[in-house]
């Protein structure tokens, strides 16, 4: 019988932002150009590769961080975070002023050395992850700083996600006995449904208003999932109070659109890959004049003896 196969997911942009803030922008090249979102990347790799042996690891990216197939739906999607003036177009993201030229370093590193890297036009990387989820033959650990991942989390499927606390040293395990502990939910997909009902200002998700976490949990403990919730605010014998009835009533036009802005597309079409974890670098010599010039040092070593260990 052949053992599956464990796959860890990379959030790649939500773990290079944690790097570029959790390392002192003073790691620089040998040129004064700041790699401390490079290096704090590399060892995030590393320290996940050692500690959690995968047998596949792929890199996801967001080809579109605001897909416009959401903003139609809810057009306040994450308006928030898009630049007053940017020659990237007018809904490119906020990016530092010495991260973005550290964004292309990183993936000629992670090229490289072999580890497989996907986007897909027109989708975020939380689209690529559900659709790589779906697809997983295996276990698959999600690694996110985003609480919006926690809607794939399914113990059936040996889905969990790693969601970095301090470093990658020591990550939170989200699995389901998390979700009901922390947020009163069952599972990933009523961890959607109370993402949605609660709103998310960081994505511009507005929510239903006046119906907070604790609130949606219990409704959803009350009648199951959104449908469940809708239905018992059109029946005048549910056991919702009259306020709650109105909320609901008065946000029906955000609920019929925010679950497939909420929820992560799961059919996406992408690129054939090799998500097989490299035991060497796939280019060593290009790997190692990138090394030297950016100086990757300490970083970099670590990373390449996590993967042939």
């Amino acid at each position: 019988m052949t053992t599956p196969r464990k796959c860890l997911l990379l959030d790649t942009a939500s773990l290079y932002y944690r790097a570029y803030f959790g390392v002192p922008e003073s790691v620089r090249a040998p040129d004064g150009t700041p790699v401390n979102a490079v290096r704090g990347l590399l060892d995030f790799v590393a320290r996940l590769v050692r500690d959690h042996r995968p047998d596949e690891l792929v890199a996801c990216l967001d080809n579109d961080w605001r897909p416009a197939w959401r903003v139609a739906l809810v057009p306040s999607y994450k308006t928030h975070r898009v630049a007053e003036e940017s020659a990237d177009g007018p809904d490119a993201e906020q990016t530092p002023d010495t991260l973005a030229p550290q964004i292309p370093v990183i993936e000629a590193v992670l090229d490289a050395v072999g580890i497989a890297r996907v986007g897909a036009d027109g989708y975020e990387a939380d689209d690529v992850i559900g659709t790589l989820v779906r697809r997983a033959g295996g276990p698959v650990d999600v690694v996110t700083g985003d609480r919006d991942l926690f809607q794939l989390v399914d113990d059936a499927r040996g889905v969990r996600v790693l969601y970095p606390v301090k470093g990658m040293g020591d990550p939170l395990v989200v699995d389901e006995a998390v979700l009901r502990e922390k947020y009163g939910v069952a599972g990933g997909s009523a961890y959607a449904d109370l993402a949605l009902l609660r709103g998310d200002p960081s994505d511009g998700l507005p929510g239903v208003p006046g119906v907070g976490e604790k609130t949606a949990a219990r409704l959803l403990e009350a009648y199951g999932d959104l449908d469940g919730i809708l239905a018992a605010a059109g029946d005048p014998t549910s056991g919702l109070t009259p306020a709650q009835r109105r909320k609901l009533d008065a946000a029906r036009e955000y609920l019929a659109v925010a679950p497939k802005v909420v929820r992560v597309a799961d059919d996406v079409p992408l690129p054939d890959i090799d998500p097989a974890l490299p035991a060497e670098p796939l280019h060593a010599q290009e790997l190692q004049e990138l090394a030297e010039r950016w100086g990757l040092g300490g970083s970099l070593r670590r990373l390449l003896d996590a993967l042939a260990g």
